[in-house]
């Protein structure tokens, strides 16, 4: 049974950890607990966190609200409704309009429901969707940990956790990922909370460029 994480034992996952791991108890310390960021279990979301892929935040958002415009609620229906030539006016890639369309096409046929994958454990739920086209691990680890709020998924493929990772436990820039699993594995069953104090970090240092959860 996968761990997951709710607004009512979130910061005491975070004092859990901060007990554990005194450079996670000084991110509390300096700039308080994290938001305890989520998100709905919808299409709109998915295609937010495909949007999200390889981009800026703020780039996603911009193309995402853009869709919104042009549909009002984004659901399958509308996105298989909309001609190329719509899609590219919301600023979707070729790549990533094709991707949208392929998920839009498996929810309305059934072959995927959202609700189901609520009750499945993570490996299922990653091998899932990673069955899908364009969805890779790094979306599977931003919708577990977002949407289906579990708890221990660290997302090795974002770079602002990484770097912050990084930068909070004295590693050189260069580090390989791999090298940092030791640290990442003493967070179980807990790495998303570590993950989220992470990205408070990052988002609380003076200097960033971009990335982040939100």
């Amino acid at each position: 049974m996968s761990i997951t994480f709710s607004r009512d034992n979130f910061q005491s996952l975070c004092d859990t950890l901060s007990e554990k791991d005194a450079d996670l108890a000084r991110i509390i310390g300096a700039h308080g607990y994290p938001p305890m960021w989520n998100r709905p279990n919808t299409f709109e979301t998915l295609v937010h966190i495909i949007l999200e892929q390889q981009v800026s935040l703020a780039s996603a958002l911009a193309a995402l609200n853009k869709l919104k415009e042009m549909v009002g609620e984004v659901t399958p229906e509308a996105g298989l409704a909309l001609s190329d030539e719509e899609w590219r006016a919301c600023y979707f890639s070729r790549q990533k309009m094709a991707y949208v369309k392929h998920l839009a096409a498996e929810l309305i046929s059934g072959d995927l429901d959202l609700l189901t994958l609520e009750a499945l454990p993570d490996n299922e739920v990653r091998a899932r969707l990673t069955a899908l086209k364009g969805i890779g691990n790094w979306t599977v680890d931003v919708y577990l940990i977002f949407v289906l709020q579990r708890a221990d998924i660290f997302p090795l493929g974002d770079l602002a956790a990484v770097n912050a990772l990084k930068r909070l436990k004295s590693f050189a820039r260069e580090t390989h990922r791999d090298q940092l699993l030791p640290v990442i594995d003493r967070w179980k069953p807990y790495r998303t909370i570590a993950a989220m104090l992470l990205w408070h970090f990052y988002l609380s240092s003076p200097v960033r460029k971009g990335g982040g959860p939100v």
